[in-house]
Protein backbone atom coordinates (compact mmCIF):
# COMPACT_ATOMS: atom_id res chain seq x y z
CA UNK A 1 0.00 0.00 0.00
CA UNK A 2 2.83 2.40 0.69
CA UNK A 3 5.44 1.00 -1.68
CA UNK A 4 5.37 4.31 -3.53
CA UNK A 5 6.32 6.35 -0.44
CA UNK A 6 10.03 6.80 0.30
CA UNK A 7 11.31 8.53 3.44
CA UNK A 8 14.47 10.55 2.83
CA UNK A 9 14.84 11.68 6.45
CA UNK A 10 13.21 14.34 8.66
CA UNK A 11 10.01 15.48 6.85
CA UNK A 12 11.26 14.69 3.36
CA UNK A 13 9.32 12.12 1.37
CA UNK A 14 9.35 11.18 -2.29
CA UNK A 15 5.98 9.88 -3.41
CA UNK A 16 5.62 8.33 -6.83
CA UNK A 17 2.40 7.81 -8.76
CA UNK A 18 0.76 9.72 -11.58
CA UNK A 19 3.34 12.39 -10.70
CA UNK A 20 6.42 12.45 -8.48
CA UNK A 21 6.01 14.60 -5.38
CA UNK A 22 8.59 15.70 -2.82
CA UNK A 23 7.67 17.10 0.59
CA UNK A 24 9.94 19.56 2.43
CA UNK A 25 13.15 18.61 0.57
CA UNK A 26 16.10 18.84 2.98
CA UNK A 27 19.63 17.41 2.78
CA UNK A 28 18.86 15.59 -0.45
CA UNK A 29 21.54 13.17 -1.57
CA UNK A 30 20.49 13.02 -5.21
CA UNK A 31 19.37 15.33 -7.98
CA UNK A 32 16.79 15.09 -10.74
CA UNK A 33 13.70 17.05 -11.70
CA UNK A 34 10.44 16.24 -9.96
CA UNK A 35 6.87 17.23 -10.81
CA UNK A 36 5.61 18.80 -7.58
CA UNK A 37 7.33 20.11 -4.44
CA UNK A 38 5.14 20.67 -1.36
CA UNK A 39 6.63 22.89 1.34
CA UNK A 40 4.93 23.27 4.71
CA UNK A 41 6.67 26.31 6.25
CA UNK A 42 9.74 28.51 6.04
CA UNK A 43 12.07 27.03 8.67
CA UNK A 44 15.42 26.10 7.11
CA UNK A 45 14.93 22.34 7.57
CA UNK A 46 11.67 22.44 5.58
CA UNK A 47 12.16 25.30 3.15
CA UNK A 48 15.67 24.84 1.76
CA UNK A 49 16.25 26.75 -1.49
CA UNK A 50 19.42 24.74 -2.10
CA UNK A 51 17.53 21.43 -1.92
CA UNK A 52 14.62 22.75 -3.98
CA UNK A 53 17.21 23.63 -6.63
CA UNK A 54 18.41 20.01 -6.78
CA UNK A 55 15.01 18.72 -7.93
CA UNK A 56 13.71 21.76 -9.79
CA UNK A 57 13.06 21.26 -13.47
CA UNK A 58 11.48 23.51 -16.12
CA UNK A 59 8.02 22.07 -15.39
CA UNK A 60 8.30 21.59 -11.60
CA UNK A 61 5.54 23.25 -9.58
CA UNK A 62 6.42 24.43 -6.07
CA UNK A 63 3.55 24.85 -3.60
CA UNK A 64 4.27 26.79 -0.39
CA UNK A 65 3.00 29.43 2.06
CA UNK A 66 3.81 33.03 1.17
CA UNK A 67 6.80 33.58 3.49
CA UNK A 68 8.43 30.46 2.07
CA UNK A 69 7.71 31.45 -1.53
CA UNK A 70 9.61 34.69 -0.96
CA UNK A 71 12.61 32.71 0.31
CA UNK A 72 12.67 30.38 -2.70
CA UNK A 73 11.96 32.97 -5.40
CA UNK A 74 10.82 32.16 -8.89
CA UNK A 75 7.35 30.89 -9.67
CA UNK A 76 5.66 29.42 -6.59
CA UNK A 77 1.99 28.57 -6.08
CA UNK A 78 1.24 30.38 -2.80
CA UNK A 79 -1.27 28.68 -0.50
CA UNK A 80 -2.88 29.09 2.91
CA UNK A 81 -4.91 26.79 5.17
CA UNK A 82 -8.31 26.03 3.67
CA UNK A 83 -7.20 26.21 0.04
CA UNK A 84 -8.10 23.42 -2.39
CA UNK A 85 -6.12 23.29 -5.59
CA UNK A 86 -5.22 20.89 -8.37
CA UNK A 87 -1.64 20.76 -9.66
CA UNK A 88 -0.81 18.64 -12.71
CA UNK A 89 -3.96 16.59 -12.09
CA UNK A 90 -3.15 15.99 -8.38
CA UNK A 91 -5.88 17.28 -5.99
CA UNK A 92 -4.35 19.01 -2.97
CA UNK A 93 -6.11 20.21 0.18
CA UNK A 94 -4.16 22.70 2.29
CA UNK A 95 -4.72 22.22 6.02
CA UNK A 96 -3.51 24.07 9.11
CA UNK A 97 -0.34 23.09 10.99
CA UNK A 98 0.53 24.86 14.23
CA UNK A 99 1.66 24.54 17.84
CA UNK A 100 -0.82 24.62 20.70
CA UNK A 101 1.55 24.63 23.69
CA UNK A 102 4.75 26.12 22.29
CA UNK A 103 5.72 29.08 20.12
CA UNK A 104 7.80 27.63 17.27
CA UNK A 105 4.92 27.36 14.79
CA UNK A 106 2.17 29.75 15.79
CA UNK A 107 -1.22 29.61 14.09
CA UNK A 108 -1.01 33.22 12.89
CA UNK A 109 1.89 32.32 10.56
CA UNK A 110 -0.50 30.45 8.29
CA UNK A 111 1.78 27.44 7.92
CA UNK A 112 0.37 24.26 6.50
CA UNK A 113 0.09 20.55 6.02
CA UNK A 114 -1.27 18.90 2.88
CA UNK A 115 -3.75 16.16 1.99
CA UNK A 116 -3.14 15.07 -1.58
CA UNK A 117 -4.32 12.13 -3.65
CA UNK A 118 -1.87 9.82 -5.44
CA UNK A 119 -2.77 6.41 -6.91
CA UNK A 120 -6.24 6.81 -5.40
CA UNK A 121 -4.77 7.18 -1.88
CA UNK A 122 -5.34 10.27 0.22
CA UNK A 123 -2.00 11.08 1.86
CA UNK A 124 -1.81 13.52 4.79
CA UNK A 125 1.54 15.24 5.22
CA UNK A 126 1.20 16.91 8.62
CA UNK A 127 4.13 19.35 8.53
CA UNK A 128 5.33 20.74 11.86
CA UNK A 129 2.25 20.63 14.03
CA UNK A 130 0.90 19.68 17.40
CA UNK A 131 -2.20 17.58 17.93
CA UNK A 132 -4.86 20.07 16.80
CA UNK A 133 -8.68 19.95 16.87
CA UNK A 134 -8.93 20.22 13.07
CA UNK A 135 -7.51 16.70 12.77
CA UNK A 136 -10.91 15.26 13.66
CA UNK A 137 -12.10 16.48 10.25
CA UNK A 138 -9.16 15.19 8.21
CA UNK A 139 -9.76 12.14 6.02
CA UNK A 140 -6.70 10.25 4.86
CA UNK A 141 -5.67 6.72 3.92
CA UNK A 142 -2.05 7.34 4.89
CA UNK A 143 -0.93 9.84 7.55
CA UNK A 144 2.67 11.07 7.81
CA UNK A 145 2.92 12.32 11.39
CA UNK A 146 5.72 13.97 13.40
CA UNK A 147 6.55 12.13 16.64
CA UNK A 148 9.64 13.77 18.15
CA UNK A 149 8.25 16.42 20.51
CA UNK A 150 10.19 19.67 21.21
CA UNK A 151 8.99 21.53 18.09
CA UNK A 152 6.08 19.24 17.20
CA UNK A 153 3.79 16.76 18.90
CA UNK A 154 5.25 13.93 20.95
CA UNK A 155 4.78 10.28 20.04
CA UNK A 156 1.93 10.07 22.57
CA UNK A 157 0.21 13.12 21.08
CA UNK A 158 0.73 11.70 17.58
CA UNK A 159 -1.13 8.58 18.73
CA UNK A 160 -4.14 10.77 19.57
CA UNK A 161 -3.85 12.44 16.16
CA UNK A 162 -3.81 9.07 14.41
CA UNK A 163 -6.86 7.89 16.34
CA UNK A 164 -8.72 11.05 15.28
CA UNK A 165 -7.71 10.82 11.62
CA UNK A 166 -8.17 7.03 11.41
CA UNK A 167 -5.87 6.38 8.44
CA UNK A 168 -5.36 2.84 7.20
CA UNK A 169 -1.60 3.36 7.70
CA UNK A 170 0.33 5.86 9.84
CA UNK A 171 3.98 6.66 9.18
CA UNK A 172 6.12 8.42 11.83
CA UNK A 173 8.48 11.21 10.73
CA UNK A 174 10.40 14.23 12.07
CA UNK A 175 12.94 12.23 14.04
CA UNK A 176 16.51 11.08 13.64
CA UNK A 177 18.09 14.23 12.23
CA UNK A 178 17.46 17.34 14.34
CA UNK A 179 15.38 16.08 17.25
CA UNK A 180 13.90 12.74 18.19
CA UNK A 181 15.12 9.18 17.74
CA UNK A 182 13.89 5.88 16.38
CA UNK A 183 12.65 5.16 19.92
CA UNK A 184 9.94 7.82 19.37
CA UNK A 185 8.80 6.03 16.21
CA UNK A 186 8.74 2.69 18.01
CA UNK A 187 6.74 4.14 20.92
CA UNK A 188 4.21 5.51 18.46
CA UNK A 189 3.91 2.14 16.71
CA UNK A 190 3.60 0.22 19.98
CA UNK A 191 0.79 2.45 21.26
CA UNK A 192 -1.25 1.95 18.07
CA UNK A 193 -0.80 -1.82 17.88
CA UNK A 194 -4.13 -3.47 17.11
CA UNK A 195 -5.73 -0.10 16.30
CA UNK A 196 -3.95 1.39 13.28
CA UNK A 197 -1.21 -0.15 11.17
CA UNK A 198 2.06 1.77 11.64
CA UNK A 199 4.85 1.43 9.10
CA UNK A 200 8.28 2.71 10.15
CA UNK A 201 9.98 3.41 6.84
CA UNK A 202 13.74 2.98 6.52
CA UNK A 203 15.57 6.20 5.69
CA UNK A 204 16.79 6.19 2.10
Amino acid sequence: MINNIHWLGHDTFRISGEKTIYTDPFRLKGKGATDIILITHEHYDHCSPEDVGKIMGPRTVVVAPGDCAAKIGGSVKVVKPGDRIEILGIPIEVVPAYNTNKKFHTKDRGWVGYIFTVNGQRIYMAGDTDYIPEMKEFKADIALLPVSGTYVMTADEAVKAALDIKPRVAVPMHYGSIVGTAADARRFAEALKGKIEVVILPEE
